[in-house]
């Protein structure tokens, strides 16, 4: 593929123009590194996904992960350039230098990555995971736990997963039904199925390593009784060495619409094929507290909504760029005013419609991309900014900005996939071509890490109103900030339509809520999520505009096309969204359901 699937100029411009990245060398986190530490890690992701992941995209595409009834096989690439992967360090990347890693930013690392989730989805789910998977353990688990689990991940020698959804609970936690029965040695053994599990089985390493959410056996019912267990695949001492095999077994494999590289499973914990210590059951370890494996989950989850927007976001960019390629290359037909059908065809690019379907793709693209690398700028700030009140802050406004940021990406991006096919035309479905493998790809992402739906009961029910609106409060603070910043840069048409709904969205919130009854409240979540979410990327589109300015030259030229394109085109969609809400229409609540 000779185009690049992500744009190396706009991660530049965002990374170092926009959100000033090399302002954090200045903490002492972060002291080590430069432009150049940061240039050179982009460099080497941008090279080793080309060669190591994209290569074999379509390849793991066509041959999915075979489950023999013993082991699971995958293609060898994808082993390999896992390999590469461990070897370039990146997986312990942003960790702390105790840990192995070279702390490098976490925005930093997130761009590295999209250059990866770009090239090949489904290959770079595993180190995702994975990634996480130690996160979580090195804030949450023992220092033995942290000792025997994670520097065998972070060099990619072993695995990690998370194991929530059970076949009968999808995404009600609540009703997880996996036990936890705990043993005179202070560990559990696990009894239960687990479901939608990726990476739950391969042989690609020595070891994978589940997080597990289970019930302790006398544990209350609902959230609050669950509690969060280490359960690897081959049982470990404290040693180091590997002891017997655990009593995890691979039920099947799900076979998806995309993803197709990445091995998803069904487990069964605790069915007694195999016996450790001569008894049936899985056994597990405590991380952090009993009761508390929601909680510490969490940290898990909301690392892996991130990572679900900006995948959504890589695969629409690729999908973008792929489009753009194919329009300057492919002539068919004249300009509406040419009278001779003798003449050339000119390439497509030229067509106005085209030009839509690319400025939209744009704008949904590279305003996906800034509000994923907004959101990590938050994570960084949110561990080094130089008082307590500032690192708050920045957890809150990202504590509201994650449901968005899983969500928004996830809808728009896919939006840009499926306008790529459509700039292909007939060629856009079929297989010859990378843009329906791409859509494929993307279309998992709304549901993956919690659906629509989820997303928006998680913020008008939850992120919007908790601590008497706080979180409301951070958000419409920092979009005053920048409407008052665009309006003296000279964008005030577009700083006025922005203030003027983020307005009517605040009190949206006092409004629905306005009878405590959360069913009513919620009704219309859904359309609330989708209006704040563009009311959001607008707002990260104006910051843009405002960081580029007056500049001259094709890309900031181009920035200002697609920032106005949002702020005229997208942005007055809001508008409907928000009179709707207003309405407080139950129509949800009030159908029955023999009228389907």
């Amino acid at each position: 593929m000779e185009h690049e699937l992500l744009s190396r100029r706009d991660l530049d411009f965002l990374l170092y123009d926009w959100l000033d990245v090399e302002s954090l060398t200045r903490c002492e986190r972060f002291a080590d590194h430069s432009r150049d530490t940061f240039d050179a890690v982009l460099d080497l992701s941008q090279e080793l996904a080309a060669e190591q992941f994209a290569t074999h995209n379509a390849a793991s595409d066509r041959t999915e992960p075979v489950f023999d009834g013993e082991t699971v096989t995958v293609i060898p690439e994808v082993g390999q350039a896992l390999k590469a992967f461990a070897d370039s360090g990146l997986i312990a990347a942003a960790m702390d230098a105790d840990a192995g890693g070279i702390q490098l930013p976490y925005i930093v690392h997130q761009a590295c990555f999209a250059w990866f989730q770009a090239a090949n989805i489904a290959t770079a789910a595993y180190p995702m995971l994975t990634m996480a998977n130690a996160n979580l353990l090195q804030a949450h688990a023992s220092p033995e736990q942290v000792a025997r689990f994670v520097p065998p991940m972070l060099e990619g020698r072993w695995f990690g997963t998370m194991c929530l959804s059970e076949p009968q609970a999808g995404s009600s936690l609540a009703d997880v039904a996996t036990r936890a029965v705990p043993q005179g040695d202070g560990t559990y053994r696990l009894f239960g199925n687990k479901m939608w599990i990726s990476g739950g089985e391969h042989e690609m390493g020595d070891n994978i390593v589940h997080l597990v959410l289970a019930r302790v056996e006398g544990a209350p019912t609902g959230v609050k009784g669950l509690s969060l267990f280490a359960v690897p695949k081959r049982l470990v001492g404290a040693d180091g060495e590997f002891g017997e095999r655990n009593d995890v077994v691979l039920a099947g494999i799900n076979h998806k619409m995309g993803y197709r590289g990445t091995v998803n499973t069904v487990l069964n914990f605790g069915e007694g094929r195999h016996r450790p210590g001569g008894s049936a059951g899985a056994v597990g370890e405590l991380v952090g507290d009993q009761g508390r494996g929601l909680a510490v989950m969490f940290h898990m989850m909301n690392e892996a909504r991130i990572g679900v927007g900006a995948g959504a976001v890589a695969l629409g960019y690729a999908g973008y760029r792929t489009a753009l390629a194919y329009a300057k290359s492919r002539r068919q037909g004249r300009p509406l005013g040419a009278k001779d059908p003798s003449s050339a065809p000119v390439p497509i690019i030229r067509h106005a419609d085209v030009r839509r379907m690319l400025l939209a793709s744009k704008s949904y693209v590279e305003g996906g991309l800034a509000l994923v690398l907004y959101a990590a700028r938050l994570v960084d700030e949110q561990r080094t900014a130089e008082t307590p009140a500032e690192r708050a802050a920045a957890g809150e406004l990202l504590d509201v900005l994650t449901p968005i940021v899983k969500n928004w990406p996830s809808q728009w991006c896919l939006a840009a996939n499926d306008l790529a096919i459509q700039v292909h035309g007939g060629y856009g479905y079929t297989r010859e071509y990378p843009v329906e493998q791409l859509y494929r790809d993307n279309r998992l992402n709304l549901i993956h890490e919690g659906t629509h739906g989820v997303q928006a009961q998680d913020l008008l029910g939850r992120k919007l109103v908790i601590d008497g609106g706080r979180g409301l409060r951070v958000l419409l603070k920092a979009v005053d900030g920048t409407v008052t910043r665009a309006r003296a840069a000279g964008f005030e048409v577009y700083a006025d339509a922005l203030a003027a709904y983020t307005a009517g969205l605040g009190d949206l919130v006092g409004e629905v809520w306005a009878e405590g009854k959360p069913e009513e409240a919620l009704a219309n979540a859904s359309t609330f999520l989708e209006a704040a979410g563009h009311i959001v990327v607008a707002w990260i589109w104006l910051e843009q505009l405002v960081a580029v300015g007056e500049r001259e030259g094709d890309f900031f030229a181009g920035k200002r096309a697609a920032g106005r394109y949002f702020l005229t085109h997208e942005l007055p969609k809001v508008g409907p969204m928000l009179d709707l809400v207003g309405s407080g229409d139950q129509l949800f609540n009030e159908i029955r359901e023999a009228w389907f």
